[in-house]
């Protein structure tokens, strides 16, 4: 079962597991994310153990019976670990394939000597955006990051300069641009048209990504200086090795997966026939488990194998590659154990309710219930989808252009702040050996420059097309 699906069956959530009010639910979330940021920066508690108990306690606020808080939690925790905790064992296997091979540096040395000094933001922020379009975001960090810490690392760069840039082109090619999971089913939702949803995103993704990646990044690097963090950084292979692989054959198993699932987005578009053979043949070789699977196998030969890695040496690579990620793992799995004991117990739900008697402009509603529903649920996918659903009526009176804003407000408000009870706060977080009170400096606030940017410039086309 793919991400998509997982987050959708959460989206349509089953019988609550609590009959609380809404002042109840809402004062349960409000101290189960408290005591989660409370035991990791006062305690100093490790994030596993406190999302943990953070879920517990939301449950207990909320009256929920003990046993089903804790069925929806593990629930959470496999579906997450399952949907991303291969991925990033299979792309932690393709980072350090390309770490130990000198691949890695061949690439970091041409962006270096191509796009020194104050072009280096822009050339992350492209290459982010580029093969963000057709990945789930959590596949293009970590795909990324690797390059990421090394052009931070070897160009002396400040780690938010390079890294904030990077995110952004991904998070705003998540949240805007189809072929992506949620802007499709929204899409589908509101019955907008794809190939103007699509040219009218672009127009407001490239804006919004200048502004919250590289202008941004320049404060990010001043609030939080940090290194790159040389747990994820391996020595730099190629000192020791006679030769190492090609720019142009590192670069081609690179985008092999971003190929693969292009690929597939392209056929799913075309073809519309889920029964068809080859949009069958092409569900199986683009979908994100498949792809990297194949840029694992294929790297050991234009990798591993240029340069000169035997067997052993091959099976030794892939071993230490994991062993770093075992706690990136628990972490996130147990962010997706928050978010659905959050979505089980009714807060996603409390938030439409609330929502329904608004009396303001269709966009700026759908913005909104989209902004409450990712800060209560920490998923910009259940955000969108639950978010559509309801503003989805509003659409049938719209032209076609303002029907596709509808989807692009969605969209927008589905990646406002993201905060510890999203799986993505901690990959950032893990991955750039960041604090708590760090990520959210920079990361929690790039999200939010997105939405806002990205919903005001949705409000401006509005009133002129």
């Amino acid at each position: 079962m793919t991400r998509l699906s997982v987050e959708m069956l959460a989206a349509d959530a089953v019988e609550p597991i609590t009959s609380a009010g809404h002042a109840q639910l809402g004062v349960a979330v409000l101290a189960g994310i408290a005591v989660i940021v409370l035991l990791i920066t006062q305690f100093k508690l490790h994030a596993f153990l406190a999302l943990t108990i953070g879920s517990l306690a939301l449950g207990a606020v909320a009256g929920a019976p003990l046993d089903k808080v804790i069925v929806s939690f593990t629930t959470g925790l496999g579906s997450t670990v399952a949907g991303v905790g291969v991925l990033i064992a299979l792309g932690a296997i393709l980072g350090k394939l390309l770490a130990d091979s000198g691949g890695a540096d061949q690439i970091v040395d041409t962006i270096l000597a191509k796009a020194g000094g104050r072009g280096m933001p822009w050339a992350m922020v492209l290459i982010a955006s580029v093969i963000g379009l057709p990945l789930f975001f959590e596949v293009g960090i970590v795909l990324l990051i690797p390059v990421v810490l090394m052009v931070a690392k070897r160009g002396n760069y400040s780690l938010m300069r390079i890294g904030i840039p990077a995110l952004a082109g991904l998070s705003v090619m998540h949240g805007l641009i189809p072929p992506h999971p949620g802007p499709l089913v929204a899409i589908d939702a509101v019955k907008a048209n794809l190939g103007v949803t699509l040219a009218l995103g672009v127009l407001v993704a490239i804006p919004t990504v200048i502004i919250a990646g590289p202008v941004f990044s320049r404060y990010a690097a001043r609030w939080v200086d940090v290194p790159a963090p040389d747990r994820m950084i391996p020595a730099r292979a190629s000192e020791e090795l006679e030769k190492r692989p090609g720019f142009g054959a590192t670069l081609a198993t690179m985008l092999l997966p971003v190929v693969l699932m292009l690929s597939k987005a392209l056929v799913d578009i075309v073809v519309d026939d889920p029964a068809h053979k080859v949009q069958r043949v092409f569900d199986v070789i683009g979908s994100p488990l498949i792809a990297l699977l194949a840029a694992v196998i294929v790297g050991m030969f234009t990798l591993g194998r240029a340069a000169g890695f035997t067997k052993d040496r091959l099976s030794t690579t892939v071993e230490k590659s994991l062993a770093p990620i075992a706690g990136i793992l628990l972490i996130v799995g147990a962010g997706g154990g928050f978010k659905q004991t959050l979505i089980d117990a009714g807060v996603g739900q409390m938030i439409l309710d609330i929502s329904k008697d608004w009396s303001i402009p269709a966009l700026l509603l759908a913005w909104l219930i989209a902004v409450a529903i990712r800060l209560a649920t920490g998923s910009a996918t259940v955000a969108t989808i639950s978010a559509a659903g309801l503003v989805a009526p509003l659409a049938a009176d719209m032209s076609t252009a303002h029907t596709s804003l509808l989807v692009l407000a969605i969209g927008a408000g589905s990646l406002f702040f993201s905060h510890v009870n999203d799986a993505g706060f901690w990959l950032v977080k893990e991955y750039f050996g960041l604090s708590v009170g760090q990520t959210v400096k920079t990361w929690s606030v790039m999200e939010t420059i997105i939405s806002v940017v990205a919903g005001g410039l949705v409000l401006l086309l509005s009133l002129v097309i």
